[in-house]
């Protein structure tokens, strides 16, 4: 995907986002979406956030 910064509205941009994504061939929209994966992961490291997690065998 090109990384140029543009200058235009959300619609006129999720309009050509969806367009330049449509024109990839079945494996490349593959590649891309398993590539989307790796951009979203962040590293472990200590923060001033609080964090609540959710437990999975409920409440003790």
């Amino acid at each position: 995907m090109d990384k140029r910064i543009r200058f235009e509205t959300k619609e006129e941009s999720n309009t050509r986002r969806e367009r330049e994504f449509l024109a990839l061939t079945p494996s490349e929209r593959l590649q891309w979406f398993l590539r989307s994966f790796n951009a979203r992961v962040q590293e472990d490291r200590p923060t001033d956030n609080f964090i609540i997690r959710k437990r999975d065998h409920g409440l003790r």
